[in-house]
């Protein structure tokens, strides 16, 4: 099933049409490009909302909400190339070995497959891993999954920006 869904999510993004809107809620970075409500859709305007909610539960460490935002068969590949699960990622903001400092995401794409959603962004993100200062400038797709009537991040890929 994890291979299906990486494969999937590769194939969107390789192939489909993008759409971008300036976040909110989030640190604004520059360079962000605007679109009118008009041009998107209800489904892709909740996709970026809940991502914009796991952003601020990660760097306000909302546990909670961040729970009810993952899947439980989330697949997290950090740009380091380690995996976490749900449990092992949000545990290790429980324990402290993660903090987000702050996440400034840019070019948020989203793209609506019925009841599932790939978004392909930029993003410059800061935090502590186990002691350590982060500082990352990375390129990201997640993918979202609709059930019961919310948004919940299944998979995270993510590779650095190299200047």
């Amino acid at each position: 099933m994890h291979r299906l869904l990486v494969a999937t999510g590769v194939a969107l993004f390789l192939t489909v049409s993008v759409a971008t809107a300036q976040p909110t809620g989030v640190a604004q970075p520059t360079g962000v490009k605007v679109i009118n409500d008009a041009g998107t859709s209800a489904a892709e305007a909740a996709v970026r909302a809940a991502e914009l909610a796991r952003f601020k539960a990660q760097t306000t460490g909302d546990l909670k909400a961040l729970d009810a935002l993952l899947g439980d068969e989330l697949v997290y590949t950090h740009s380091s190339a380690a995996v976490d699960s749900k449990a092992s990622y949000v545990e290790s903001m429980r324990s402290g070995a993660l903090k987000y400092q702050t996440i400034e995401p840019r070019d948020i794409q989203v793209r609506v497959f019925g009841t599932t959603a790939v978004i392909t962004a930029a993003a410059h993100i800061t935090a502590i891993s186990k002691g350590q200062p982060v500082d990352n400038q990375l390129r990201y797709m997640d993918v979202w999954v609709l059930r019961d009537g919310r948004w919940q991040m299944v998979g995270w890929q993510s590779t650095k920006i190299v200047p």
